[in-house]
């Protein structure tokens, strides 16, 4: 996978790409990762990027010509164009699953008020990390990347991402490790049974208890199995 990214600073991502499973996949060659300045491709004497508002207005504004001359430098067939914004779609884990199947992604990533209008022709999708206002797109634009290349086959090992929060529509079961014992709490005792049916099903119910409890909204489409559904009418009985 090849990931593009456009910004007014790239020095933000310096240690977002040497730090952890980013650093290591880039260096086993399962993802390439390019940050592009766009001020560069500014036609301003000055390297101006953004212009008033026309109509009025708070704010300055980016102007169209250095992000899509940019764009077009960089974008080729296989290409799908991100455009980082707070009216986007909100990203989930299934769309990065998604979004990491792709060859070659774009990522734009604002600043200042806006955008002109006329840069979302340029654009495939349009993603939010949440309803919320950020001062640019570069800290989201990491988020997307580390929830996409973590994704990559042998960025980390299947099984350490099969089972994560949302992957099966579900909040992630309780982990633990050494000691046995900390500060009078102990760890599950089924854990160390060494029993795996059991162990599944004291995961699957503690995964339905999560999410119950703090993410009910998550299981108001879901389709349950038989199981589940025993064990949710348990959870409610309980509660």
């Amino acid at each position: 996978m090849r990931i593009d990214i456009l910004s007014l600073f790239p020095s933000m991502f310096d240690g977002f790409l040497n730090t952890s499973i980013i650093k290591r996949a880039i260096d086993a060659s399962l993802v390439e990762v390019h940050i592009h300045d766009f001020r560069e491709y500014s036609l301003n004497k000055h390297k101006k990027v953004d212009d008033y508002p026309y109509g009025g207005g708070q704010g300055m504004v980016l102007a169209c010509q250095p992000i899509i001359d940019c764009l077009k430098d960089v974008v080729s067939d296989e290409s799908f164009v991100i455009l980082m914004s707070p009216q986007g779609q909100t990203l989930k884990q299934s769309l990065s699953v998604e979004l990491s199947c792709y060859k070659h992604l774009v990522i734009i990533c604002g600043h200042y008020e806006g955008f002109d209008e006329r840069i979302r022709d340029y654009v495939d999708m349009e993603l939010s990390i949440g309803d919320y206002v950020l001062t640019g797109g570069e800290l989201s634009s990491m988020v997307v990347c580390d929830s996409i290349i973590r994704l990559i086959d042998g960025s980390i090992r299947e099984e350490s991402h099969e089972d994560d929060s949302f992957s099966h529509g579900l909040l992630e079961y309780p982990q633990y490790t050494r000691p046995f014992e900390y500060d009078g709490n102990e760890v599950p005792e089924v854990l160390l049974s060494g029993h795996h049916e059991n162990i599944r099903k004291w995961r699957l119910k503690q995964s339905l208890l999560k999410t119950y409890r703090k993410r009910p909204d998550l299981l108001e489409n879901r389709e349950f199995t038989q199981e589940e559904i025993e064990i949710l009418e348990e959870i409610k009985n309980n509660h």
